[in-house]
Protein backbone atom coordinates (compact mmCIF):
# COMPACT_ATOMS: atom_id res chain seq x y z
CA UNK A 1 0.00 0.00 0.00
CA UNK A 2 1.44 3.37 -1.05
CA UNK A 3 2.20 5.98 1.63
CA UNK A 4 -0.18 9.02 1.55
CA UNK A 5 1.70 12.31 1.39
CA UNK A 6 0.33 15.69 2.99
CA UNK A 7 0.07 18.89 0.33
CA UNK A 8 -0.50 22.28 1.32
CA UNK A 9 -1.26 25.09 -1.62
CA UNK A 10 -2.81 27.99 -2.49
CA UNK A 11 -5.77 27.66 -5.22
CA UNK A 12 -7.35 30.50 -6.11
CA UNK A 13 -6.13 32.87 -3.08
CA UNK A 14 -7.35 29.83 -0.71
CA UNK A 15 -5.36 27.40 0.93
CA UNK A 16 -5.81 23.69 0.98
CA UNK A 17 -4.55 21.02 3.03
CA UNK A 18 -4.82 16.93 1.83
CA UNK A 19 -3.72 13.50 2.56
CA UNK A 20 -3.28 12.14 -1.46
CA UNK A 21 -1.26 9.48 -3.07
CA UNK A 22 2.10 10.41 -4.13
CA UNK A 23 1.26 9.45 -7.68
CA UNK A 24 -1.87 11.95 -8.31
CA UNK A 25 -1.49 14.32 -11.03
CA UNK A 26 -2.28 17.56 -10.02
CA UNK A 27 -5.19 17.53 -13.01
CA UNK A 28 -7.03 15.25 -10.73
CA UNK A 29 -6.10 16.83 -7.06
CA UNK A 30 -7.90 19.57 -8.82
CA UNK A 31 -11.07 18.06 -10.29
CA UNK A 32 -11.55 15.36 -7.65
CA UNK A 33 -9.96 16.18 -4.73
CA UNK A 34 -11.34 19.86 -4.88
CA UNK A 35 -13.93 19.51 -6.70
CA UNK A 36 -12.40 22.01 -9.26
CA UNK A 37 -13.78 20.58 -12.24
CA UNK A 38 -12.64 23.67 -15.00
CA UNK A 39 -9.49 22.33 -15.19
CA UNK A 40 -10.07 19.85 -18.03
CA UNK A 41 -7.96 16.53 -18.96
CA UNK A 42 -7.79 16.00 -22.75
CA UNK A 43 -5.19 14.08 -23.79
CA UNK A 44 -2.86 13.40 -20.14
CA UNK A 45 0.40 13.85 -22.63
CA UNK A 46 0.27 17.43 -22.18
CA UNK A 47 -0.17 18.03 -25.72
CA UNK A 48 -4.16 19.35 -25.89
CA UNK A 49 -3.33 22.25 -23.19
CA UNK A 50 -6.75 21.79 -21.44
CA UNK A 51 -5.96 21.55 -18.08
CA UNK A 52 -3.54 24.15 -18.40
CA UNK A 53 -3.32 26.15 -15.12
CA UNK A 54 -1.30 28.78 -13.49
CA UNK A 55 1.48 27.87 -11.40
CA UNK A 56 3.44 30.42 -9.22
CA UNK A 57 1.90 32.92 -11.88
CA UNK A 58 3.10 30.35 -14.93
CA UNK A 59 1.07 28.53 -17.22
CA UNK A 60 1.89 24.62 -16.75
CA UNK A 61 -0.02 21.33 -18.00
CA UNK A 62 -1.60 19.69 -14.97
CA UNK A 63 -1.68 16.46 -16.35
CA UNK A 64 2.15 16.73 -16.40
CA UNK A 65 2.70 17.31 -12.63
CA UNK A 66 1.84 15.35 -9.39
CA UNK A 67 -0.16 16.86 -6.65
CA UNK A 68 2.89 16.25 -4.54
CA UNK A 69 5.03 18.90 -6.45
CA UNK A 70 2.75 21.33 -5.87
CA UNK A 71 3.07 21.71 -2.58
CA UNK A 72 3.51 25.62 -0.81
CA UNK A 73 2.77 27.02 -4.51
CA UNK A 74 0.21 28.87 -5.59
CA UNK A 75 -2.28 27.76 -8.79
CA UNK A 76 -5.30 29.47 -10.22
CA UNK A 77 -7.63 27.84 -11.99
CA UNK A 78 -10.10 28.97 -14.43
CA UNK A 79 -12.82 29.39 -11.50
CA UNK A 80 -10.41 31.94 -9.23
CA UNK A 81 -10.83 34.05 -12.78
CA UNK A 82 -13.77 36.57 -10.66
CA UNK A 83 -15.17 36.03 -7.52
CA UNK A 84 -18.36 37.40 -8.57
CA UNK A 85 -20.78 35.08 -10.58
CA UNK A 86 -22.41 37.94 -12.22
CA UNK A 87 -19.63 39.44 -13.58
CA UNK A 88 -16.84 37.58 -16.20
CA UNK A 89 -13.16 38.81 -16.47
CA UNK A 90 -12.65 40.63 -19.24
CA UNK A 91 -10.65 37.58 -21.02
CA UNK A 92 -13.94 35.72 -20.30
CA UNK A 93 -16.16 38.63 -21.68
CA UNK A 94 -13.92 38.99 -24.79
CA UNK A 95 -14.63 34.92 -25.67
CA UNK A 96 -18.25 35.89 -25.14
CA UNK A 97 -18.84 38.36 -27.16
CA UNK A 98 -16.69 37.20 -30.27
CA UNK A 99 -17.78 33.73 -30.04
CA UNK A 100 -14.33 32.46 -28.80
CA UNK A 101 -16.05 29.42 -28.11
CA UNK A 102 -18.33 26.54 -29.06
CA UNK A 103 -18.33 23.08 -27.02
CA UNK A 104 -15.85 25.17 -24.35
CA UNK A 105 -13.84 22.28 -23.65
CA UNK A 106 -10.52 23.93 -24.22
CA UNK A 107 -11.40 26.58 -23.21
CA UNK A 108 -10.18 27.19 -19.34
CA UNK A 109 -6.92 25.95 -20.46
CA UNK A 110 -6.63 28.58 -22.84
CA UNK A 111 -7.84 31.41 -20.83
CA UNK A 112 -4.86 30.30 -18.49
CA UNK A 113 -2.61 30.48 -21.52
CA UNK A 114 -3.74 33.83 -22.47
CA UNK A 115 -3.71 35.58 -19.07
CA UNK A 116 -0.50 35.88 -18.58
CA UNK A 117 0.24 36.58 -22.13
CA UNK A 118 -1.50 39.40 -22.45
CA UNK A 119 0.03 40.95 -19.27
CA UNK A 120 3.27 40.78 -21.09
CA UNK A 121 1.68 41.78 -24.61
CA UNK A 122 -0.84 43.81 -24.21
CA UNK A 123 -1.62 44.75 -27.66
CA UNK A 124 -0.58 41.30 -29.46
CA UNK A 125 -0.13 41.03 -33.30
CA UNK A 126 -2.14 38.05 -34.43
CA UNK A 127 0.99 36.49 -35.08
CA UNK A 128 1.76 36.83 -31.40
CA UNK A 129 -1.35 35.28 -30.52
CA UNK A 130 -1.11 32.11 -32.98
CA UNK A 131 1.86 31.40 -31.33
CA UNK A 132 1.11 31.69 -28.02
CA UNK A 133 -2.44 29.43 -28.74
CA UNK A 134 0.26 26.69 -30.37
CA UNK A 135 -0.16 24.08 -27.02
CA UNK A 136 -3.47 24.75 -26.90
CA UNK A 137 -5.95 22.41 -29.23
CA UNK A 138 -9.19 23.44 -30.28
CA UNK A 139 -11.56 20.60 -32.09
CA UNK A 140 -14.15 22.58 -32.65
CA UNK A 141 -13.13 26.17 -34.04
CA UNK A 142 -10.54 27.53 -36.65
CA UNK A 143 -9.28 29.54 -33.93
CA UNK A 144 -9.88 33.04 -36.08
CA UNK A 145 -13.07 33.60 -33.34
CA UNK A 146 -10.56 33.01 -30.77
CA UNK A 147 -8.13 34.63 -32.05
CA UNK A 148 -10.49 37.85 -32.25
CA UNK A 149 -11.48 37.95 -28.69
CA UNK A 150 -8.91 37.37 -27.43
CA UNK A 151 -7.77 40.98 -29.81
CA UNK A 152 -10.81 42.03 -28.02
CA UNK A 153 -9.58 41.08 -24.47
CA UNK A 154 -6.52 43.14 -24.96
CA UNK A 155 -8.22 46.16 -25.66
CA UNK A 156 -10.51 45.29 -22.58
CA UNK A 157 -7.84 45.16 -20.39
CA UNK A 158 -6.45 48.36 -21.63
CA UNK A 159 -9.49 50.04 -21.02
CA UNK A 160 -9.61 51.80 -17.73
CA UNK A 161 -12.47 50.02 -15.59
CA UNK A 162 -15.84 52.13 -15.55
Amino acid sequence: MTERQRVTLEVNGRSYEREVEPRLLLSDFLRHELDLTGTHVGCEHGVCGACTVLFDGEPIRACLMLAVQAEGHQLETVEGLTDDPEKLHPLQQAFWDAHGLQCGFCTAGILMTLLPFLKENPEPTEEEIRLALSGNLCRCTGYQHIVAAVKLAADYLREPAA
